[in-house]
């Protein structure tokens, strides 16, 4: 049965009835897509960096074509237009993301947008820039593939802590992700002692997060910079949720060198509740992307919260490592369409 649906979702897609009804149904609506990591095969950090959150070089390369053939992608200035004056965006228009501020964005995603003439905007954390390690999340899982952190040792010292998990998660990337869950549950001052002892095995020297020379140079490049925290914890748990808004907001304004801030960033871990969206407002940002799966509807004057598609490389390669546009088409083609505020 599997085998049948595979080759009706392929005839769906090659017969261009896929990409009709995405063009009658969509038409008026805004699609925005979000990345985190782009990195080669060859790249020394591909060995160890999170398999969720990167995708390959030559893949993003495909779905660029991709957006192409089926959406017209805009800038964030356009949108920004279209929120401030109700200038109209194209039909079936696709705004291109990447969250967290990572190296690889200036190394690997700019040239592949600039040779496919595409602009995008970057979420970048206001204290990762000229910072060599990621979030502790990347750094375990860093730690996990290179061997040097085992999922064991990690639920002893979170039972020697007062944290003991039942039933203990397995040793694998899945059930590590199961106590990073824990981890990330505790407050800012436990985490940090929990995460001491394992200071040395979780740096491997490589840096990984953007500096303030190539976030200039991305802007440059044709990527507008929007704001994704200070310090990557989520909205919803921040201790100063002031300086995870305003004040990240000026930090990031200043790594650009620009006497104007940022007036766009998205919501890490994707959290958010009435308190964080009345303060995003209050802190002068005129759009924020949340991580709710949604299209946003685009007659008249977009919202100024607005949903974002993500997706993992499993989720658009075979088992043959080979692109498939016909998932990512059933995915992208048939979200919901949903205001998430006026």
């Amino acid at each position: 049965m599997s085998g049948i649906a595979d080759l009706v979702k392929r005839a769906l897609y090659r017969s261009g009835l896929l990409g009709l009804y995405h063009r009658l149904r969509n038409r008026r609506a805004l699609t925005v897509i979000m990345f985190h990591r782009v990195l080669t095969e060859h790249d020394p950090r591909w060995a160890t960096c999170d398999p969720d959150y990167t995708l390959e070089a030559g893949l993003l390369e495909r779905c660029l074509a991709f957006f192409r053939r089926h959406y017209n992608v805009v800038s964030a200035d356009q949108v920004l237009a279209a929120r401030r004056d109700g200038t109209p965006l194209p039909d079936r228009a696709l705004l291109i993301t990447f969250d967290d501020g990572w190296a690889d964005n200036h190394a690997h995603a700019l040239p592949r947008l600039q040779a496919a003439g595409m602009p995008a905007l970057l979420f970048t954390v206001a204290d990762v820039v000229d910072r060599n390690e990621p979030f502790f999340q990347e750094r375990l899982i860093a730690a996990f593939r290179r061997d040097t952190v085992r999922v064991p040792a990690l639920l002893q010292a979170l039972a020697d802590a007062g944290h003991p998990l039942q039933p203990a998660p397995a040793d694998t990337i899945d059930g590590l992700r199961k106590v990073i869950a824990a981890i990330e549950a505790l407050d800012t001052d436990a985490r940090n002692r929990l995460l001491a002892p394992f200071a040395a095995a979780m740096d491997d020297g490589v840096r990984q997060m953007v500096t303030r020379d190539e976030l200039r140079e991305l802007h440059a490049g044709g990527m507008a910079i929007g704001v994704h925290g200070k310090t990557h914890t989520p909205m919803t748990r921040a201790d100063d949720l002031d300086a995870e808004l305003a004040t990240a907001r000026q930090l990031v304004g200043q790594h650009l060198g620009s006497d104007v801030p940022p007036a766009t960033m998205s919501y890490p871990h994707g959290r958010y509740d009435a308190k964080v969206l009345e303060r995003t407002r209050a802190a002068g940002y005129e759009l924020a992307f949340t991580s709710d799966p949604v299209m946003n509807p685009v007659d008249g004057r977009p919202g100024w919260l607005l949903g974002r598609l993500g997706f993992e490389q499993s989720g658009i390669v075979d088992r043959e490592a080979r692109f498939r546009p016909d998932w990512l088409g059933l995915y992208l083609f048939r979200a919901p369409v949903k205001q998430l505020a006026a």
